[in-house]
């Protein structure tokens, strides 16, 4: 990826393998929540010399929390030694990766935040995955160089403290509905690798942009989705555990919020100038077109705004054209004061539906712009349908999309695509930036063999710009002051095609 992540903490130190004792308890010992909301601010108390046999037959609780064993107490124990990438969390599909500091510090390597326990940085972690998590049993969900930590705390439990037994240990909360983490990662879901969201996701981030493919790159090229063969839906509860068998481009119906007594997590208005434009790219080809959205998060209303659409003017899966068409993307968002909040695709001739792979793509770009955030920030999707047939009328059905993880207890099942309900604004004209990225589009396609011919006929009656102009009308702001441009980009296309 030509843009980087931050480095990680510069506390990290060469690791070592440690000598580790037999196997890990039974319980997950979630009891380290507790750990972290005890005397903020003051040192962790470590057990003194000869306080394990009497603390032996007290409460295990006060053993286990209150003494101290923490991350600090294993590394001066010799069970762990601090290391770069030494520790990882595996959850619904996902894979975050940690730095472990001499101090017992976990520097989170993808954004070099720093969380002072397991269960904060697990808590934290799965919230970006499941903003419904309550709690993350830290010591269950993180490894250190491949073993979960409540195995290095039963191991020092057994050499400081013999006669408290390791197979007494309570149950952790929520360990009844967690698969073991081990079978998250091991399980094979035959998923394709999704694209990663290629533009800074806030202007202060604006020197860097998140590692791995783009938008530009994810779809397929052109000629993997044949027109003349439809493509049918299929409901989620019909769909089970991932199948590799299984064609990514598989469509599924969108679920609502009502549908499964839940409210939407959050609000969303965008601008007819985002739709129009977005309309407008994606009637130009017979393949697929990609963008990004640009926007505003308002963590006191809720309300995500949408109001610019940024059209990836490169062809699918050419990466050295999508970097430099990004990088143009990066610093107009920068400019314009705003944050990636999204993107859009289309579907020519198919519906305005998700396809498995749009889904898997989705859940990706949720976590990747939840990344350096603390809190809960959406991500939104919106496929376009130009020219499907089943569309009521001329106007192109653009339907908006998210992605609620599936349950923790089923972590190998697909995310669940949400219909997200939707606030339009009416601009009051069109800005000269829509003008000009209609005019460089129209450019950008001139006499490529997938540009749509507009002079022939879409219906018995209308050709194909006729089409354009109808889905267009609807979104088009009532002052005609720019009509006469836009007939110049009308007559471009006629000339192109």
């Amino acid at each position: 990826s030509p843009c980087a992540a931050p480095p990680p903490s510069g506390r990290c130190a060469p690791a070592a393998a440690p000598a580790l004792a037999a196997a890990s308890p039974s319980g997950d010992e979630c009891a380290e929540e507790e750990e972290d909301e005890l005397e903020p601010g003051l040192e962790e108390a470590e057990p003194e010399p000869g306080s394990a046999a009497r603390a032996a037959g007290g409460s295990r609780g006060a053993v286990l929390t209150r003494r101290g064993i923490t991350l600090r107490v294993l590394l001066r124990d010799g069970l762990l030694e601090p290391g770069c990438g030494v520790l990882s969390i595996y959850y619904l599909g996902k894979k975050f990766v940690g730095d472990l500091g001499a101090d017992g510090a976990i520097t989170w390597q993808e954004t070099g935040q720093v969380f002072g326990s397991p269960s904060a940085w697990a808590t934290h972690c799965k919230r970006l995955v499941n903003p419904a998590k309550k709690s993350g049993c830290g010591w269950a969900s993180v490894r250190y160089k491949g073993q979960r930590l409540d195995q290095y705390k039963a191991a020092w439990l057994r050499r400081h403290q013999p006669h408290v037994h390791s197979e007494e240990a309570l149950p952790s909360e929520g360990e009844e509905d967690e698969l073991p983490e081990e079978e998250e990662e091991e399980v094979g879901d035959g998923r394709t690798p999704a694209a990663e969201p290629a533009v800074s996701r806030r202007t202060e981030e604006r020197s860097r942009k998140p590692p791995g493919r783009s938008a530009a790159e994810q779809e397929p090229p052109l000629g993997k989705r044949p027109e003349s063969r439809a493509r049918a839906a299929v409901r989620y509860c019909t769909l089970g555990t991932r199948d590799a068998a299984r064609s990514p481009q598989t469509l599924v119906e969108v679920t609502s919020f009502a549908a499964i007594n839940k409210f939407q997590p959050f609000n969303v208005a965008i601008s007819s100038n985002v739709l129009l434009l977005l309309d407008f790219h994606s009637h130009l080809t017979r393949s697929e077109v990609v963008g990004y959205l640009g926007g505003r998060w308002d963590t006191n209303t809720q309300l995500l705004t949408v109001l610019h659409a940024f059209p990836c003017r490169s062809r699918l899966g050419d990466a050295e054209a999508a970097g430099a068409v990004e990088e143009e993307i990066c610093q107009s968002l920068f400019l314009r004061g705003l944050s990636l909040v999204g993107w859009y695709h289309s579907h020519p001739f198919g519906p305005a539906l998700p396809s498995l792979h749009d889904i898997d793509t989705q859940m990706d770009y949720q976590l990747k712009l939840q990344g350096s955030g603390n809190g809960f920030q959406p991500c939104l999707a919106l496929i376009c349908g130009p020219y499907y047939a089943g569309n009521p009328g001329v106007e192109s059905k653009i339907a908006p999309f998210w992605v609620m993880p599936p349950p923790e207890q089923r972590p190998n099942d697909y995310g669940i695509p949400m219909d997200v309900e939707v606030a339009y604004i009416q601009d009051g004209f069109l800005t000269n930036d829509v003008l000009q990225e209609m005019t460089l589009l129209v450019e950008f396609y001139r006499g490529a063999p997938d540009l749509v011919k507009f002079q022939e006929l879409w219906s018995h009656d209308q050709t194909y710009l006729d089409k354009l102009k109808g889905s267009l009308a609807s979104r088009t702001p009532k002052d005609q002051s720019f009509a006469h441009i836009l007939e110049q980009i009308y007559g471009l296309l006629r000339h192109s095609s």
